[in-house]
């Protein structure tokens, strides 16, 4: 080719596209444009700073194998080589890497925690706990000598001044940030508070990073006291406020949520006791009814209502008893009269028959005495001792002396014979 030819279009276009495809560089800067509509074979998208643009494109696969999701606003660092189209006649940079830089990093890790965290359920609903309405002790970690901590003490003593406040001063930024805030809350739990408010003033991302960090997030999950964080300004969102009990959105905000205003306390109050007030009327007014009625009811008009049937049992028994009485004695009377008359009549025939047999047993012991057959001429024999009766011959011996019992008085004898009749 002749060095004096004039180059066509293309020519020149390629010579241009092969000296920059030359040129290998790393660079960084700010996504101010992203273009990935779904069938490009490819993404586009714009990286700036402050005095100048560059168009750049990737291929999907490359860009989808990084796992970084571009969007507007994002710092990224990229490495590539210039390159031109062709057709258009434009340049762009050819991405071989990419990857998030400064604060994209940064956001990038902390939502690799936070789906971390969230899968092991410390972000559940139903585990975060109820803040105390009426808290009586309230606790405060954050940076002594930070605005934070006046606004918080600020609004507690405007709001609810009958609270009792602790403060935790810690280190909120920097590096230790993160072993200051976790001792902060655990001596704040020890002192057995009713709330914890978790707070620190606005900063960049970076100087929020020590509440972005596990070690902090795992403790206010942990935490037996609920924890009320207010972490920055309201765009702010970090994974401390995540865990949290209840995310405020300013530490303004944080102590508003855990303090009911003195305004409303009296209202609450107020209301309360009209409600008890009228509560209390009517239960008295209806227990005057109440009284009103039973007392209007005859049983406590007539006090012979209550005791009027037992008088009238008691009359009619008295009655009864009156004519019971002479009528028994009448019939005891009677009946008297008559067995003595029937005794009268029946007495006599019964000494008769009585005395009857009273002879005839007299007459028939007679002849059955012992003294009535002595007195017929027959005698009794006893032995010298007087008592046992000689039956027998055989029961004495010549010279023994024996005692005769006759009809009338004793003889004494001796034996002179004994003899045995046969």
């Amino acid at each position: 080719m002749a060095e004096d030819r004039a180059l066509t279009i293309s020519e020149a276009m390629g010579l241009a596209k092969g000296a920059l495809e030359s040129v290998s560089v790393r660079v960084v800067g700010e996504v101010s444009e992203f273009n990935d509509k779904p069938g490009y074979k490819a993404a586009y998208f714009t990286v700036c700073d402050e005095g100048a643009s560059m168009p750049c494109m990737m291929w999907r696969d490359a860009y989808i194998a990084t796992g970084v999701g571009l969007r507007c606003g994002v710092l990224v660092e990229l490495q590539g080589s210039f390159s031109a189209y062709v057709p258009k006649g434009r340049m762009q940079f050819m991405v071989k890497r990419l990857s998030l830089a400064g604060e994209g990093m940064l956001r990038m890790q902390v939502a690799a925690l936070a789906r971390q965290l969230e899968v092991e359920g410390l972000m559940r609903p139903d585990r975060k706990r109820p803040i105390p309405r009426y808290p009586e002790r309230i606790a405060v970690v954050t940076s002594p000598r930070g605005k934070a901590v006046h606004d918080v003490i600020r609004t507690l003593r405007r709001r609810y001044p009958l609270a009792e406040l602790m403060l935790a001063g810690v280190t909120v930024e920097g590096a230790d940030a993160p072993r200051a805030i976790v001792q902060g809350l655990k001596a704040a739990a020890d002192a057995k508070p009713d709330v914890i408010l978790l707070v620190r003033g606005g900063g960049s991302y970076e100087d929020l990073m020590p509440f972005n960090h596990e070690l902090v997030a795992r403790t206010v999950a942990a935490c037996p006291i609920p924890v009320v964080t207010g972490i920055g300004h309201e765009p702010d969102d970090s994974i401390a406020d995540m865990v949290a009990d209840l995310r405020a959105s300013t530490p303004t905000a944080a102590a508003e949520a855990v303090a009911p205003s003195t305004e409303e306390l009296s209202a609450v109050l107020g209301s309360a006791s009209n409600m008890l007030g009228r509560a209390l009327q009517h239960r008295v007014q209806a227990a005057e009814h109440r009284l009103s009625l039973l007392a209007r009811r005859p049983v406590f008009c007539d006090e012979s209502l209550l005791v009027g049937q037992a008088w009238q049992a008691l009359d009619s028994m008295a009655l009864a008893l009156s004519t019971a009485i002479p009528r028994r004695l009448v019939r005891d009377t009677e009946r008297l009269t008559y067995v003595h008359d029937r005794l009268v009549r029946v007495g006599p025939r019964i000494h008769e028959r009585a005395a009857e047999s009273l002879g005839r047993n007299a007459a028939r012991l007679g002849d059955l005495s012992p003294l009535g057959i002595l007195g017929r001429g027959y005698a009794v024999c006893f032995a010298s001792d007087g008592q046992k009766v000689v039956k027998a011959a055989s029961d004495v011996s010549p010279g023994d002396r024996v005692s005769v019992r006759v009809a009338q008085g004793r003889l004494g004898c001796i034996v002179e014979t004994a003899e045995a009749e046969v």
